[in-house]
């Protein structure tokens, strides 16, 4: 199955010691994901990685790499409506969720059925935008699964817009009680051509831009449009749960929330004041940065991975370290 599981381009040819398959979630989706085993030495456990919206598993072949060369493994799954996982609409273009709590329970099954069983331990997540905000709602039961958490640009508000998430959520359910929950909320339909790199609003990459762009050329059904109304109405409940005061001052796992300075995807402002008031959470903004991180620049990039090594351990001496460095931070 592995063969055929995984969509090769030029420039980006799946990793070494690829693993994969799928699992069959509890309401009968097929859900689609991938293991890879750590190519450097000393073996220093695994990062379950959760991806955003409308994107796939070979989109994190660069980033598995460079966590493999430091010992880690990786484990990575599309979620439900996407990727090469089963739709759950009609029309395979409308990017639909009715609950991201359906998300969440994808997540604890694939740790149950596939990471504990089958990765090296101990574990961490690195998410991001609607991976990171998935991350934040199953927190609750990652706590004695996950020892760190890193997430990228999370999908907590929308960018300079005076409504908030509680009024989004109003209207969307609103609209959702009208029959409008599978129609577009957003730039409808993916584009049979690719936007020009000058108005993308993702990295400042061109090289990463045009790998990830072929990539979606090559393989449409990998590819989603804009999100529904019935995915933005769970995207801001999901926003409001894990917002909440008490939510917030029940979190049990230390986190490094990291922020795009140029982020015109999702709103950074609410993103810092998130961390700034997370129990166990710190936050690092990188400047200049756009929405998405890691197919970023080198510039920016880099300075992430730097970010990464120092609050991912991987080691037992490292982790001594960087508990002492949180202890006096």
């Amino acid at each position: 199955m592995t063969d055929d599981l995984f969509h090769d381009i030029p420039g980006n040819p799946r990793p070494e010691n690829a693993q994969g398959g799928y699992f069959t979630a509890r309401d009968g989706r097929r859900i689609r994901y991938a293991c890879f085993a750590a190519t450097g030495r000393p073996l220093k456990g695994t990062v379950v990685i959760l991806s955003g919206r409308n994107e796939c598993i070979e989109k994190y072949f660069e980033t598995v790499r460079d966590l493999a060369a430091r010992g880690l493994g990786s484990a990575v799954l599309d979620w439900r409506g996407q990727g090469g996982s089963d739709r759950l609409v009609r029309n395979p273009q409308r990017g639909y969720v009715k609950s991201f709590f359906d998300y969440a329970a994808d997540l604890e099954q694939f740790f149950g059925e596939v990471v504990l069983p089958d990765c090296r331990g101990p574990y961490y997540i690195l998410a991001h935008s609607t991976g990171a905000l998935i991350a934040l709602l199953a927190a609750p039961s990652m706590v004695n699964r996950v020892r760190r958490m890193v997430l990228i640009a999370p999908f907590l508000a929308l960018p300079g817009q005076k409504v908030s998430m509680r009024w989004v959520r109003r209207i969307t359910t609103l609209l959702t009680f009208l029959g409008f929950g599978r129609i577009y909320a957003a730039w409808g339909p993916r584009p049979k051509q690719a936007i020009p790199f000058a108005a993308n609003k993702l990295t400042t990459d061109l090289a990463r831009y045009r790998r990830n762009t072929l990539l979606y050329e090559t393989y449409p059904e990998l590819a989603l449009g804009g999100p529904t109304v019935r995915w933005l109405r769970a995207a801001s409940i999901a926003a409001e749960t894990v917002s909440d005061q008490d939510y917030m001052g029940r979190f049990q796992v230390p986190t490094l929330i990291v922020g795009a300075g140029a982020d015109e995807v999702v709103s950074t402002r609410a993103v810092e004041h998130f961390a700034r008031h997370l129990r166990l959470g710190s936050f690092l903004m990188i400047d200049g940065a756009r929405h998405e991180i890691l197919q970023e620049a080198d510039l920016y990039r880099e300075q992430f991975l730097a970010a990464f090594d120092a609050f991912v351990p991987g080691t037992e001496d490292g982790a001594l370290q960087a508990s002492t460095q949180d202890a006096q931070g």
